[in-house]
């Protein structure tokens, strides 16, 4: 049986956390950028009868706290860390995200006895650089850094009057992808918020993704996975599989693990497959953590 409840860490921050109760085993899930716990809903039950699954909102996402800054990958692994000691978790396995497997390995680098396995579908490149998406001279990133940061500053938060007109617009781009399921119509109701004169906008701030962004790319993920000790679960889309630039840094970072796979699962797309694809990708999590744990 799940709870789901706020738990106050000693650094004041509050965290909305869902999780079960038992001696099993940890598995700790951990959502995207812009993401709610809730995108979790269709892979839970699959680990429910080995595992004791937590499974929690970010600061600055869903129902936690969204204080005015503190959003480098290292705050957020640090809130985990104070989050699982709260929780009584000594070490856990880790399935991250996007966003959320570069903060799974933030806390397997600074705690890597606590963190036993870590899937990462996510933090399988850098922004910029020898491993990056963009590389260049200086001069050459830090105007793609400009450009890249004007263009985050486009967004915008509407207002709409009710929750049916808000999943009325959010709901469009997961419609036009083909993949709209029970899964995300779930999901994105979660990711409303409903403001104090009754009106509903998207959770996920502007100040929290500016901030994320902006550190975000300055990370070099290789420093972390040199500081890591167990074993890795890489899980590129398939459209990131295809893409030479990150298969050259997915092979580059596999070389500083000591254990590896990876696996593909056909037609996923980033960070959407756990809603898109759930039992294909709860199936490739059994695979990996039944052949080294059980």
């Amino acid at each position: 049986m799940l709870t789901e409840r706020k738990v106050k860490l000693p650094n004041s921050i509050e965290l909305n956390v869902k999780y079960s109760d038992s001696n099993k085993p940890v598995l700790l899930f951990l959502h995207f950028s812009g993401g709610t716990l809730n995108m979790w809903d269709g892979i839970l039950h699959m680990f429910s009868e080995e595992y004791r699954v937590i499974a929690p909102d970010f600061r600055g996402h869903g129902k936690s706290d969204k204080p005015t800054t503190g959003y480098h990958v290292d705050d957020f692994a640090h809130d985990l860390y104070l989050l699982l000691q709260a929780l009584d978790v000594q070490s856990c396995h880790v399935v991250g995200s996007s966003m959320g497997a570069e903060i799974g390995l933030s806390l397997a680098a600074s705690h890597p006895d606590m963190v036993k396995s870590l899937v990462c579908e996510g933090a399988l490149y850098n922004e910029f650089g020898e491993y990056g998406i963009f590389n260049g001279t200086a001069e050459e990133i830090a105007v793609e850094k400009e450009r890249q940061r004007e263009k985050l500053m486009e967004r915008r938060m509407p207002e709409h009057p009710s929750l049916t007109e808000f999943l009325s617009k959010v709901k469009k781009p997961v419609e036009r992808m083909g993949i709209l399921n029970d899964h995300f119509l779930s999901y994105l109701e979660s990711t409303a918020e409903e403001l104090d004169d009754g009106t509903v906008t998207s959770h996920y701030r502007n100040h929290v993704r500016m901030e994320y962004m902006e550190k975000y790319w300055d990370l070099q993920f290789e420093e972390y996975y040199q500081k890591i000790k167990c074993p890795v679960l890489f899980m590129p889309s398939e459209e990131e599989y295809a893409d030479e630039k990150i298969r050259r840094s997915l092979d580059a970072f596999s070389k500083l693990v000591d254990s590896h796979e990876i696996i593909k699962i056909e037609g996923s797309m980033h960070a959407y497959v756990w809603m898109q694809l759930p039992i294909e990708a709860g199936m490739a999590v059994q695979g990996f953590l039944n052949t080294r744990f059980l």
